[in-house]
């Protein structure tokens, strides 16, 4: 049911790397038609850090399942063309070009309008349309550094690179989600719209609580100086004898009075809420935990009614019980093999369908199937 949302809807993704192709491979994902437009040398994520036997990243494939790539060099008066036929008939376009490119190319937001009032047009970009840095380069360590993502994050020395990237993730969620309200408001006005969705952004509007903490001196965000960023003895990760590393999450008193109780110290329990940075409470749950492997604490404290989770390997994720149960996580064999995981939402009691592999196509078959009726509202 899930892949039938969005039946009939087109999708032009002239986005490159994560933030825009992941927009549009959960579009693809809710059952919308997607046609990646690349210039003729491609994305460049197709030679990013590994390569199979026939020269593209397999992270390019993950990233760009269910949809259909074509090359087109917009700055060709006939490929420009064939992008505005595809234009005309298209419900979304996901772009992530810098201000100003696409009005270089004759495709500003007038032309735009002209060709496609009904169009959707969602322009990703790293700091927004307008503003001083609209076109300033930068990369997802940048957009969170700006916005507040790396401020309490990490130890109490220097902040941490988060992985896998937040903003560029965010991001596409952002746009995804602000184009599919967009749809819906076209079909009651019949109008598209411009979305202008920057990559900071989606970071600083995560920022309220931190920056209204802010405001009262005593309850501003310091690196592992808090309750949810590593200052806190109930909610923390500790390294085990044997060099792997739990989660503990016991912010509920109740939670934190069982796990004090299971490994024998009711002492724990009233320190809980001892003043933040809880150092010397820390230490002693440290000391607790580096004194017996991981698999010792799985069977002590696996079936106690608290917060608790071994930190997993890549290894062994897809083979852990929950995550197979609810089967997200779909394998390619064979000497080249990959891992996708699928659209994270059940429907009717119904997993997402396995997500159909990358195609190449022509651009002129693309052409002559978008120029039939869609079905989109």
């Amino acid at each position: 049911m899930l892949h039938r949302f969005l039946e009939g809807v087109r999708v032009l993704d002239v986005s490159q790397y994560v933030p825009g192709p992941y927009a549009a491979l959960l579009l693809a994902d809710l059952g919308a038609e997607v046609v990646k437009v690349e210039p003729p040398d491609g994305d460049p994520m197709r030679r990013l850090l590994l390569l199979d036997s026939d020269g593209v990243s397999p992270l390019y494939k993950v990233m760009n399942g269910g949809k259909t790539v074509i090359e087109l060099d917009l700055k060709a008066p006939a490929d420009n063309a064939g992008f505005e036929a595809l234009l005309a008939a298209a419900d979304i376009l996901v772009e992530s070009y810098r201000p100003g490119v696409l009005d270089r190319l004759g495709l500003g937001r007038s032309r735009l309008d002209e060709l496609n009032p009904r169009l959707v047009h969602c322009a990703l970009s790293g700091w927004g349309q307008t503003g001083p840095y609209r076109l300033k380069a930068g990369h997802d360590l940048n957009y969170m550094a700006l916005a507040g993502g790396l401020i309490a994050s990490g130890t109490e020395e220097r902040p941490v690179i988060s992985w896998p990237p937040v903003a560029d993730y965010a991001s596409g969620i952002q746009a995804a989600a602000t184009a599919l309200a967009a749809l819906l408001a076209r079909a009651r006005t019949g109008r598209g719209a411009f979305l202008d969705v920057s990559l900071a952004e989606t970071v600083l509007a995560w920022q309220s609580g931190g920056l209204t903490s802010a405001l009262r001196p005593t309850l501003a965000p310091r690196r592992a100086a808090n309750l949810l960023n590593g200052g806190a003895a109930c909610y923390n990760l500790y390294r085990t004898r044997d060099g792997r590393f739990v989660s503990l999450g016991n912010i509920e008193e109740k939670f934190w009075a069982n796990f004090c109780t299971a490994v024998g110290r009711p002492d724990w329990i009233a320190r809980q809420w001892e003043p933040f940075p809880q150092d010397a409470l820390i230490a002693e749950v440290a000391a607790l935990f580096a004194s017996q492997p991981v698999g010792h604490w799985e069977v002590l404290l696996s079936e106690i009614d608290h917060c608790f989770e071994p930190v997993r390997q890549w290894g062994e994720l897809d083979s852990h019980p929950q995550i197979a149960a609810r089967r997200l996580v779909q394998r390619s064999g064979g000497p080249e093999p990959r891992v996708e995981i699928l659209y994270p939402a059940w429907v009717d009691g119904e997993p997402p369908r396995p997500r159909a592999p990358i195609r190449f196509a022509q651009a002129n078959a693309v052409l002559a199937d978008w120029r039939k009726p869609a079905m989109a509202p």
